[in-house]
């Protein structure tokens, strides 16, 4: 795959912050256009439909995942250490605006209203996370290390659940401290010892 120009990444970075903002038809190519200082007809050289652009933008945001996930568990090898790990980098990202909220888990909101084509790619992002998180609940489990209390896989979907319901609730209350206060108990339960 070749990698996009310059302008291309600005587009998409400038997409993200308005998807995060208002959601997917929160913006529009003449939106993008003002805030990077291009023309419109510059940002479909790149991305001929809106379709494109964040199709785009969502697979670049599963590829960063799974890079980032491997790179994890590269550094990170215990099973407790990566949950820990995984929910620390979403509470520090709440808590200093590091990172905008996660683009899938507000597009997944939409998905009944967004085209097929995007709805696809947010699925594949939620499956991949699913599968990640089952993988390391089912090691940790088998090693003694997380207590559990149903199958690995529905273990990962509350855990992945919870880590978005928390993100959604620090945003619609304004508290980035009730990330972490809601992550907690589900930490608590899994990881046996943890305060």
């Amino acid at each position: 795959m070749n990698k996009p120009s310059n302008t291309a990444d600005d587009i998409l970075a400038a997409a993200r912050t308005f998807i995060v903002a208002g959601g997917y038809n929160g913006f529009s190519y003449a939106d993008i256009a003002e805030v990077i200082g291009i023309r419109k007809a510059s940002i479909h050289h790149h991305f001929p439909s809106k379709v494109d652009l964040v199709q785009t933008l969502v697979r670049r945001y599963l590829e960063d995942a799974v890079t980032g996930m491997a790179e994890l568990e590269r550094n990170v090898p215990e099973p407790p250490e990566l949950l820990r790990t995984y929910a620390g980098f979403w509470a520090r990202c709440i808590e200093d605006a590091s990172r905008p909220f996660c683009v899938c888990a507000l597009l997944a909101s939409e998905l009944p209203a967004l085209p097929p084509e995007v709805a696809v790619e947010v699925r594949a992002y939620f499956q991949f996370l699913s599968g990640w998180l089952t993988g390391v609940i089912e090691r940790g489990a088998g090693q003694g290390a997380l207590t559990i209390s149903a199958a690995p896989r529905v273990e990962a979907e509350a855990f992945m659940a919870t880590v978005h319901g928390a993100m959604l609730s620090a945003r619609a209350y304004g508290d980035t401290a009730a990330f972490a206060t809601i992550m907690a108990p589900t930490l608590q339960k899994l990881i046996p010892g943890i305060q």
